[in-house]
């Protein structure tokens, strides 16, 4: 840890702060000293609201989305299509699918991508328990709603071969989401679209 500062409570909070992704060592001093220079009920209720989100958010033993106790309330709508489920790499994904407005399904969270380079293999992930959904609870579609990049092309024909003794249709994305580009950073209306005008998976789509 850089101690640079006369406080070591101030070099502690740097410290954590520069923990956060994409936060480095300068943002975390600017952080920090913002802060301080607040009134300190803004540090209070930032710190109790961390503190009340680790405490009451777990994830969803169905879809594996986040949840405020037990089973999420995406899953628990009785106003979605059960029969059809859209797959995404984390929960950042689900939050810009829903704004869409274009899917009325259910989803499930793989909780990453396979990357053997990175040391993600298909077991690290939430693949079996989605093959044992679509097996046991009546699916109809799976959409593979998966970032169009290496790992992501990768990840879905692994799920397509592990869903293909299953009689269940499987679709992607139409390919309007630009290749390479991360879902979270593609626009509502493009993705929208993409979702409405999905297609048939095939192994062709990987090649």
């Amino acid at each position: 840890m850089e101690q640079s500062y006369n406080s070591v409570l101030l070099d502690s909070a740097v410290a954590e702060l520069s923990k956060l992704p994409g936060i480095g060592h300068k943002t975390a001093l600017r952080l920090a000293l913002h802060l301080l220079r607040k009134e300190p009920e803004i540090s209070y209720a930032l710190g109790n609201s961390i503190i009340q989100m680790r405490r009451g958010v777990s994830y969803c033993p169905k879809c594996h989305n986040i949840s405020e106790g037990g089973v999420c309330a995406i899953c628990s709508d009785t106003h979605r299509d059960p029969t059809t489920v859209c797959v995404v790499e984390n929960v950042k994904d689900v939050i810009t699918i829903e704004r869409t407005h274009e899917h009325h399904g259910l989803y499930h969270v793989l909780g990453g991508l396979i990357s053997p380079l990175d040391g993600i293999a298909p077991s690290d992930l939430e693949i079996d328990s989605l093959v044992k959904r679509v097996d046991e609870d009546g699916i109809h579609e799976v959409i593979l709603a998966l970032s169009p990049t290496m790992e992501g092309d990768t990840t879905n024909f692994y799920i397509y071969r592990k869903l293909s003794d299953l009689p269940v249709k499987v679709t992607m994305l139409a390919r309007g989401v630009s290749i390479g580009n991360e879902l979270e950073y593609t626009d509502e209306l493009t993705l929208g679209r993409s979702i409405l005008n999905r297609t048939l998976f095939s192994a062709n789509n990987v090649k």
